[in-house]
């Protein structure tokens, strides 16, 4: 069987496309970070700014304490994943690079971190056992229905995230090519919004699966 390079590098350029993202990013933290001052400038501005909404957002859903506890976890999500959304709105997405959320491998990936990490959570804050009574609670009758909700949260997240961005992005070219000179500028600004509200949707529902997780202590 014969594999042809330039499939090959249609089928990695997600990958690559996520790894650009990943450095670019660490660059960013890593210049807001390396002379921090006390009274903020610049980088560490914009920095501190997005971690103070943050940390709002997410207190609002999980409460403060945890809020803090698990913010690396929530904030890392999301901030990958509105870069990812806003980069298809560079020039030559879906064509000359690929929008990592708008591949189904990269928003399950995501998902399954979503998912491993909510019950890695669980089983430390309620035990073993107290977690897996967690699944008969109110009744027995309910872990069937919890087993199923195992499954279906994670392929939500993933078909979610995935398709919204998939289509997103083909309607964004398809109008490019019937109506290039006004419409695509006005989907692009809707896509502003959108991208941000798929990324917060997603870091929720896993704030929310961790409350969850956490039960009542």
């Amino acid at each position: 069987m014969t594999i042809n390079s330039d499939n090959l590098f249609a089928v990695t350029k997600p990958v690559y496309t996520m790894w650009a993202i990943i450095v670019v990013l660490g660059v960013l933290c890593w210049l807001s970070t390396r002379k921090m001052k006390e009274i903020p400038t610049g980088l560490q501005n914009i920095a501190e700014k997005v971690v103070e909404y943050l940390e709002t957002f997410f207190a609002g859903v999980i409460g403060v304490k945890d809020a803090r506890r698990y913010f690396g976890l929530f904030a890392s999500l999301f901030i990958f994943i509105v870069t990812c959304n806003y980069a298809s709105l560079l020039p030559g997405a879906g064509e000359a690079f690929s929008v990592p959320t708008a591949d189904l491998s990269v928003t399950a990936g995501l998902a399954l971190v979503s998912f491993f990490m909510t019950h890695t959570i669980g089983f430390r804050r309620q035990g073993f056992s107290g977690y897996l009574k967690s699944f008969i609670k109110p009744f027995i009758i309910m872990l069937p229905f919890n087993l199923v909700d195992l499954v279906v949260r994670p392929a939500s997240l993933a078909l979610r995230l995935y398709g919204n961005m998939y289509g997103e992005e083909m309607v964004t070219a398809q109008l490019r090519k019937l109506f290039p000179i006004l419409l695509p500028l006005v989907m692009q600004i809707l896509s502003l919004l959108f991208c941000f509200i798929q990324a917060m949707v997603f870091t929720m529902l896993t704030a929310v699966y961790v409350q969850e997780a956490i039960g009542e202590e």
